[in-house]
């Protein structure tokens, strides 16, 4: 369950095998759980969730997620060293074991079906929501035009309209609304002539 698990522990932390990962293939991603972790936000939740790794002997993560979970991951990282200390002074470590556990090693891979991260070609969830888009407007097509009418599909993507324009491409859509380019005074008047066409 993302950070939520580091900080909860238990049965939320377990080893994965062959049997874990079997016939998961065709699942979208988030098959493995993920919360957003108010928790995690403190310094108490991410000495909660060193001490659940150090119990694990785990010193590698790769932390997949957008902003915040990326965010977060790159605080824990400058933080492991004075979370250890932190464990040792209050006897929860020894400081052997916080040797042992002396380093920790992230790996970031962007997943956000925005793709709105510099630098990638398509992040992680793009190209399966686009799909998912593409099959929901091959769905409506045939009962628009069946029923003569205009419909309106609103995709998702926050700040980014990358999902919008390409699925906009993609379909043929006649009006497209995207956060880089708001609309220009008088548009109401110039989508009603183009679907008028």
């Amino acid at each position: 369950q993302g950070y939520e698990g580091l900080v909860e522990g238990g049965d939320n932390i377990k080893q994965a095998n062959w049997l874990s990962v079997s016939n998961i293939i065709q699942l979208g991603g988030t098959v493995i759980g993920s919360a957003r972790c108010k928790a995690f936000t403190t310094r108490a939740g991410r000495l909660r969730a060193a001490r659940n790794l150090v119990e694990h002997g785990i010193t590698n993560l790769c932390v997949i997620g957008g902003d915040g979970s990326l965010t977060g991951a790159d605080i824990f990282r400058s933080e492991w060293s004075g979370l250890l200390d932190e464990l040792v002074r209050d006897g929860q470590i020894t400081e052997e074991v916080a040797q042992q556990n002396c380093r920790l090693n992230i790996v970031g891979l962007v997943g956000s079906i925005d793709n709105d991260f510099c630098g990638t070609d398509m992040t992680i969830g793009t190209d399966s929501a686009l799909h998912r888009i593409m099959e929901v407007i091959d769905a409506i097509t045939t009962t628009a035009q069946s029923h003569q009418r205009t419909f309106v599909l609103e995709v998702m993507g926050r700040h980014c309209g990358y999902l919008a324009l390409v699925s906009g491409l993609a379909s043929g859509a006649d009006w497209l609304f995207i956060p880089e380019s708001p609309p220009e005074d008088g548009w109401e008047d110039l989508m009603c002539e183009r679907l008028g066409e």
